[in-house]
């Protein structure tokens, strides 16, 4: 459900991607793993509309109004058509969680929502469901202060679920967390998978955790390795 054909990307003479082909199955959980300065992290921006390749494509296949599946080419949407694609299909967990510390954990998660346009009235049920899932609904009126690194990191997580998006993307979820926490992280992958059939692509340094997708996928020195 994802097509990325032949990107190229470079920051000056500095060429961070070359030539990258990727293709992602509904429902597949895929790592990407490299060195540090390989391209990872480029690749999933640009997967994830934050940035755009100086060559190739990159193309979801989404529900649409019908209710049929349709192919969208994302680096032909113009500014406000990309926003509103990204906020609807795709959501984001960072390694550094960027929560708004002066709102709760039921206000983080209901924040892309009320961007699209929803009241909280109308998601808070949704957001509540999704803080109960990850174990947390007890935390939901607690400031990202007082929460640990795990409980922020699920939180996190269920802000990117809460608009229901085709596709989850992690940029080392797990980088500030304890072993024991990073392992239950990425089994909690699998578990949202199984249960919203979503695909999951998480960038990541840790080989023993990317072992557990479905498909690692290698970059070296910016190509597919």
């Amino acid at each position: 459900m994802i097509e990325v054909s032949h990107v190229c990307k470079s920051y000056g003479s500095l060429q961070v991607l070359k030539d990258i082909s990727l293709s992602l199955s509904q429902g597949e959980v895929v790592s990407i793993v490299g060195a540090s300065g390989a391209g990872k992290t480029t690749l999933l921006q640009i997967m994830g509309t934050l940035d755009t390749p100086d060559k190739g494509t990159v193309r979801y296949q989404v529900p649409n109004a019908n209710g049929s599946r349709e192919w969208v080419d994302v680096t032909q949407l113009g500014e406000k058509p990309l926003a509103k694609f990204r906020n609807e299909h795709i959501g984001f967990v960072f390694q550094s969680h960027n929560l708004l510390p002066e709102f709760t954990a039921l206000e983080n998660v209901c924040m892309p929502a009320l961007i699209k346009g929803l009241s909280m009235k109308e998601i808070q049920d949704d957001a509540m469901q999704l803080l109960d899932f990850l174990k947390i609904k007890e935390r939901a009126h607690h400031k990202p202060s007082a929460l640990s690194g795990g409980e922020q990191q699920r939180v996190a997580v269920a802000r990117a679920l809460i608009n229901k998006p085709s596709v989850i993307l992690a940029d080392e979820p797990s980088g500030n967390l304890d072993s024991a926490r990073a392992k239950e992280l990425h089994r909690l992958f699998f578990d949202l998978r199984d249960r919203y059939n979503q695909t999951i692509v998480v960038v990541t340094h840790n080989l023993e955790l990317a072992s557990m997708a479905d498909r690692v996928v290698s970059i070296v020195d910016g190509g597919l390795a």
